[in-house]
């Protein structure tokens, strides 16, 4: 007999009203579907079988979840920000350009690839996390992991030569 992975009642009948109250909130439908998928995949991932107020935990995941990105943009922000501060440009005003342009087209190349891929170039490139944590993060072989850093480096690497003068 194969088992059952554990009930959760309650939660898919919220699928569109999450969606919809966050459409509303982020103003990107896109967006929003993400953050819905997200979370009902925390949700069953975890080990609560029943949860007293599903409606209301969902709601809850879904707005940790956007916090924990907003903080990840921001970091990577402010990341990028201080990389462009620190590039050498002795006052020069086309250096210090032509590093917000690199920045500016790293970000631009990154939001062409799949979610993925740019998940775990970020984590692995910004918040330092190994090969193997992002595989147990997004329930994948360190093998997977690796290969969607390869493809990844290619893109910037394509895309970075074409700018290239």
């Amino acid at each position: 007999m194969i088992p059952q992975p554990p009930r959760r009642t309650g939660f898919f009948e919220h699928y569109e009203e999450l969606i919809g109250t966050w459409t509303r909130r982020l103003r990107n439908r896109q967006q929003a579907e993400d953050l819905t998928h997200d979370t009902f995949v925390r949700v069953l991932e975890s080990h609560a079988s029943e949860v007293a107020q599903p409606r209301a935990y969902l709601h809850q995941t879904a707005r940790n979840i956007a916090v924990d990105g907003y903080r990840r943009d921001e970091r990577r922000e402010a990341l990028t920000l201080q990389a462009v501060d620190q590039a050498p440009h002795n006052g020069d005003p086309e250096h210090y350009m032509h590093a917000i342009q690199l920045a500016d087209s790293i970000e631009r190349a990154l939001a062409e690839l799949p979610l993925n891929c740019r998940k775990i170039f970020i984590w692995q490139k910004i918040e330092g996390l190994t090969q193997q944590e992002i595989a147990a993060r997004l329930g994948l072989s360190k093998n997977m992991v690796e290969k969607y850093m390869i493809r990844t480096l290619r893109h910037l690497r394509d895309r970075l030569d074409a700018m290239a003068p």
